[in-house]
């Protein structure tokens, strides 16, 4: 079992960044890959990007690759997403995931990630 909180959320004007968090607790996060998702008013949650548990193996959606960056520090039992050149689009609550443990690579598939964090939200203004 592994705990998620998210942070690093606000408002930010177009063009600008934000950088995200999401520490961990419980079991080891290092044999966790990660994911981020996000959710807009109105839309379904979507994929953003995936790191494998040792962050040798990174993917990103095609809206945000350029973008976005995405890291871990398994020493700190933290995942980040530094997210640059926001657009108005790119508002949404944002959402950290762990896959089961064992599981090492990351997945764009939000049905096979276990544990959820609580969200935090972004808000671009344009």
């Amino acid at each position: 079992q592994v705990q998620l909180v998210e942070s690093g959320g606000g408002l930010v004007q177009a063009g600008g960044s934000l950088r995200l968090s999401c520490a961990a607790s419980g079991r080891t996060f290092g044999g966790y890959a990660m994911g981020w998702f996000r959710q807009a008013p109105g839309k379904e949650r979507e994929f953003v990007s995936t790191i494998s548990w040792g962050g040798s193996s990174i993917y990103y959606a095609g809206s945000v690759k350029g973008r976005f960056i995405i890291s871990r520090d398994n020493a700190k039992n933290t995942v980040y997403l530094q997210m640059n050149s926001l657009k108005p689009e790119d508002t949404a609550v944002y959402y950290c995931a762990a896959r089961p443990p064992f599981y090492r690579s990351g997945s764009s598939d939000q049905n096979d990630y276990d544990y959820w964090g609580q969200g935090t939200q972004v808000t671009v203004s344009s």
